[in-house]
Order: C-alpha cells, then structure tokens, then sequence
C-alpha cells in the first residue's frame, strides 16, 4: 500500500493488534501517523 505523503489515524486494539505497532507499519510505508489511539472492543 502507498502511503506517502498522506496522514493516518491509527486504531489499536488492547489484545489484538497494538497501535504501536501498526503505526510502525505505517511509518515504513511512506505515511504520517497523526493519531495513535489503543482501545479495548468487546
């Protein structure tokens, strides 16, 4: 996926996958990670 030059909002689940991580991912794709937020969906 091409992200560069665009901004993204990151949402992380508490027990799944972490926001931290996913904003990693981001990040080595080329995008900007304006907002990471981890939540808990049950």
């Amino acid at each position: 996926m091409k992200l560069a030059g665009k901004k993204v909002i990151v949402l992380g689940e508490r027990d799944g996958v972490q926001g931290t991580a996913l904003s990693e991912c981001v990040k080595a794709a080329g995008g900007e990670v304006v907002l990471t937020v981890n939540q808990c969906f049950v």
